[in-house]
């Protein structure tokens, strides 16, 4: 499982551990905890090679990625390498072996100009390097002749690692006014959610390829869930004062990369194939900040 160490593949060593024997695999082989494991650096073809070699797996669930989104406008080629020639790779891999795949993509794959929420069959129109990259991983899978699964998901946050979430609380005990993008729309999801639900799937899934859009219910702004992080974090104690939070648009801050206005994601699909239903993005926003009173 290449990416062990990041949120979502945090999350997937427990909700997999009940489904069999679980080959965690990290860039530098090294766990979030400091333990150690596989080594499978996605930017390093002949150390991905040799890792899927190594553990034979019959099932490889890919959640590394390169997911700095502005950096990968001055690193196109790393985005590239990561995102998208490593997975036609681990797809080839999988075919020659008999072996499945679970990829995770996103909703950057689309400009995010649509009106309404994005069915999976919807035209793609990434505006950067990186849904550029993730799309062309798409792409790659489905060509490699692998049996796979690829989930779309988007605005992803966790109690742990770098996120939105935990920039607010960060900001929030340096600043008494928070200015947030109101103008970007879309559905905060909690990792733990992802994993939860990729069990799910694999639990049910017979091996037919398929692509689905996997996001919590709802729909916010940036705005609108920075705001919701302060509010439900000051209520918990977790910051000793709550900032205003103002609303901007996109133009008042400029970033490297333009991100989609509207990237809302339908997930009718996945409820038809697996029942499978995300709650309200409120209701994970209130187990996260609980799991990080807890601590």
């Amino acid at each position: 499982m290449p990416g062990a160490d990041g949120q979502v593949g945090h999350e997937l060593l427990a909700a997999l551990a009940p489904l069999g024997e679980l080959i965690p695999a990290t860039r530098a082989g090294v766990l979030a905890d400091g333990g150690t494991c596989l080594r499978a650096d996605l930017a390093d073809a002949d150390a991905l090679r040799a890792a899927l070699d190594d553990a034979r797996a019959d099932l490889i669930v890919n959640a590394a990625a390169h997911t700095g989104v502005d950096r990968a406008e001055d690193e196109p080629a790393l985005a590239d390498r990561v995102n998208h020639l490593a997975v036609g790779e681990i797809g080839a891999w999988a075919a020659a072996h008999g072996a499945r795949v679970l990829h995770y993509s996103t909703d950057y794959v689309f400009d995010g100009s649509a009106t309404c929420a994005y069915r999976e069959d919807d035209a793609t129109a990434p505006l950067g390097v990186y849904g550029r990259s993730k799309l062309a991983g798409e792409q790659a899978l489905r060509a490699s002749g692998a049996s796979h699964l690829i989930l779309r998901t988007a605005w992803v946050y966790a109690a742990r690692g770098h996120n939105f979430l935990r920039t607010m609380l960060r900001l929030a005990a340096e600043r008494e006014e928070l200015r947030v993008v109101a103008d970007q729309v879309g559905a905060p999801t909690p990792a733990h959610w992802i994993a939860r639900a990729s069990a799910q799937m694999l639990a049910q899934w017979q091996g037919e390829p398929g692509l689905y859009h996997l996001v919590a219910g709802g729909q916010a702004s940036w705005h609108d869930f920075a705001s919701a992080v302060i509010a439900g974090a000051h209520a918990r104690g977790l910051i000793a004062h709550a900032p205003r939070v103002l609303p901007i648009t996109s133009a008042h801050y400029p970033t490297r990369a333009q991100r989609p206005a509207r990237s809302v994601l339908d997930c009718t699909r996945l409820k038809r194939a697996f029942g499978l239903e995300l709650a309200d993005w409120r209701t994970g926003l209130d187990e996260v900040l609980d799991q990080l009173a807890r601590c």
